[in-house]
């Protein structure tokens, strides 16, 4: 009996993924798959055991800090993830182009697994800086126009904060229709769908999967709206107890609770994910709705491609992935 066969009863998982380039990728217990569908239409298969630094450091899995581990881990790895599919599809005339004589350096000097680390990193990093510059600090800057207007630290507290909404949503908004981030969300909406065919305890096949919803309350777009709403909630009692003014002390003072953000929101997502209430309904509802711009209906062969990459990292004991 397959194993996804031997699950008879709803539960929740801690499986879970990401969308790629004509792909997608999951995380499982102790392992993560990555599977992409090529141009010829064959699947493309990458696995990987899992290694948790908190198994090394076990403080580094203690509530709040592990949010913070885990989300630069899920970075690190999404990048990665992403990195390999794309190399399946290269832009026009990429296929033609030869490395620079500073990649050819870097490679030759660190090697090509060093050298794939050395870029994977600088890509985190950089996606992690144009994320705050864009949801934190543009915010703050643009906030210091209502100082023309009034000296009120609630009404400078409250601009900031309708204007980080604003640029979040606006921000989904304008990627949900570009025409190649289609494509993406349409594997992200088969990678949710798959997830709840396999919470509710049936077979995993595309019958199954298809009529699943595709708006699920761990998302990552529930998480990174959780991660504004904390730190507008948070900056808006650290400024009413200490006001702060100017615009770059103000984003210093951001990037400072960043961390502790983090890991709230983490912890906030863990605990919505384990429970079904009107309480937990009400406040991921705003990350379900966002939902509507990150994830379309995806096409048999996307989920295909989610169920196989699912099927890849389950356990071989039954329950040992229950959230």
């Amino acid at each position: 009996m397959s194993k996804q066969n031997q699950q008879c009863s709803k539960f929740k998982t801690m499986c879970g993924g990401q969308a790629l380039i004509e792909g997608i990728m999951m995380r499982g217990p102790k392992k993560q798959a990555v599977v992409v569908r090529k141009p010829d239409g064959e699947l493309e298969i990458q696995e990987k055991e899992l290694r948790f630094i908190k198994d090394k450091y076990p403080i580094l899995g203690w509530p709040l800090i592990r949010g913070v581990v885990n989300f630069a881990d899920s970075m690190y790895n999404g990048v990665t993830a992403l990195m390999f599919s794309a190399e399946f599809f290269p832009e026009d005339g990429e296929e033609d182009e030869e490395p620079s004589k500073f990649e050819t350096l870097l490679n030759n000097k660190l090697g090509s697994e060093k050298f794939t680390a050395l870029i994977t990193t600088l890509a985190v990093v950089l996606g992690l800086a144009m994320s705050i510059g864009l949801f934190f600090f543009l915010p703050t800057l643009l906030g210091t126009a209502v100082t023309v207007l009034t000296d009120s630290m609630l009404a400078r507290n409250l601009a900031e904060s309708v204007l980080k909404v604003l640029i979040f949503v606006t921000y989904l908004a304008l990627c949900s229709r570009m025409g190649e981030m289609k494509r993406v969300f349409s594997y992200h909406g088969a990678e949710h769908k798959t997830i709840f065919c396999y919470e509710a305890g049936l077979p995993l096949t595309v019958e199954n999967v298809r009529v699943q919803p595709r708006h699920h309350p761990r998302c990552g777009t529930s998480f990174l709206f959780m991660v504004i709403a904390i730190s507008i909630i948070v900056s808006t009692v650290v400024f009413a107890i200490w006001p702060v003014h100017n615009p770059f002390l103000r984003f210093l003072a951001h990037l400072a609770m960043l961390p502790v953000i983090v890991g709230v929101s983490y912890e906030f997502n863990r605990w919505a994910g384990r429970h079904d209430g009107p309480v937990t309904r009400f406040f991921t509802a705003p990350g379900l709705w966002l939902q509507n711009f990150t994830t379309f209906e995806p096409d048999d062969s996307m989920i295909e491609v989610g169920i196989a990459a699912l099927e890849l990292v389950l356990p071989e004991e039954k329950g040992t992935d229950a959230w």
